[in-house]
């Protein structure tokens, strides 16, 4: 199931197959998927954490300190902390966080569900969130995980990817078009 539209390939996307292969077979995949969410939204919201996986200026043992509080802070154990160690351990730290999101998108597709994820230029309401869903489960014909990140120099719509397919909504994109299509004429 893993390799047949593994949506992330390469490196992050052999360790959440691996990571997801051992999850299903010990039954943890939910507490894992949870574990590791909780672990990329603590990521997600800081730049120091960001600066700690993506520089080779910290040392291996600086970098697994540091992870190793966190993840005690955050109370994470079992599957997700052996995996956020071995990552850290095997010098693949900048690969972590896709290395999450295909997991999470191995995880949809083992519930029938696909993943999604969609930028916006400000933090989408539950309403907006739920419509979003209610649209994309009607075009897609199965249930969607979304994932949200806020990007504010779109200016404003939205880019959703679903897969390899992505729609670019988005004010910076329509603006760019408009520049290129102004110098066209004249």
């Amino acid at each position: 199931m893993a390799a047949a539209d593994q949506p992330i390939s390469g490196v992050p996307g052999r360790y959440a197959a691996a990571l997801f292969e051992l999850a299903a077979e010990a039954q943890f995949v939910d507490q894992v998927a949870s574990d590791l969410t909780s672990f990329q939204n603590m990521l997600k919201s800081s730049a120091d954490l960001q600066r700690l996986l993506k520089s080779p200026v910290f040392s291996a043992e600086d970098q697994m300190q540091a992870l190793e509080a966190l993840c005690d802070k955050a109370n994470l154990a079992g599957l997700a902390l052996n995996f956020i160690k071995l990552v850290a351990r095997n010098r693949r730290l900048p690969a972590l966080s896709d290395a999450i999101t295909a997991f999470n998108a191995l995880v949809a597709e083992s519930k029938g569900e696909i993943a999604a994820e969609v930028t916006s230029a400000e933090k989408l309401s539950d309403k907006h969130t739920k419509d979003l869903k209610a649209a994309l489960k009607s075009s897609m014909g199965r249930d969607v995980q979304l994932s949200a990140k806020v990007d504010s120099s779109i200016l404003g719509g939205l880019i959703v990817k679903v897969g390899s397919k992505m729609m670019d909504n988005s004010l910076k994109t329509k603006l760019q078009n408009l520049k290129v299509a102004m110098k066209g004429t004249g």
